[in-house]
């Protein structure tokens, strides 16, 4: 069967394919309790701007919908979820050490080179300290899990 649609307006017909919380209950659990374990003791609104960029670049809808509302709601301002993607250019926006862990953020969800660079490392590694810094690249981790759930998936936005 051939469509005139491109792409992507083949993909906005996409429905919902499996629910991995009923069909994979202890993976689920286990990603939950990830989640809560990757981001303790950060900041709770670089954590939100982590979820959200990632979610971004992995274009998760579902995710980005959640931790926009998530962040909206613990305070986080329009303008900073806004300019979010273009946050180099906008880094008056954000602290040093926010744009660090944005970074960081787009160099472990992206690994277009297959590595981290040093440079985007000891950038965030200049702001983190050992344990914050391995908590933000759990939570890092953790995010693009869940991503990749929520695409492969085709999770609907607004039913978090």
């Amino acid at each position: 069967m051939t469509t005139n649609e491109s792409p992507q307006q083949q993909h906005q017909h996409h429905r919902p394919r499996i629910a991995i919380a009923r069909n994979a209950p202890e993976v689920y659990r286990a990603m939950v309790a990830l989640d809560a374990a990757a981001k303790k003791g950060l900041d709770p609104a670089l954590v939100h701007l982590v979820k959200i960029r990632a979610s971004q670049i992995n274009h998760c809808a579902f995710c980005i919908d959640m931790h926009v509302k998530e962040a909206r709601k613990e305070g986080e301002t329009e303008e900073r979820v806004y300019l979010l993607n273009a946050w180099e250019e906008a880094g008056a926006h954000y602290t040093g050490k926010e744009q660090a862990a944005l970074a960081l953020t787009e160099a472990v969800t992206v690994l277009t080179d297959g590595f981290v660079p040093d440079a985007v490392y000891e950038r965030a590694a200049a702001h983190f300290d050992e344990a914050e810094l391995a908590q933000l690249i759990a939570l890092i981790t953790t995010i693009n899990a869940w991503n990749r759930f929520g695409v492969t998936t085709r999770m609907t936005p607004g039913q978090a």
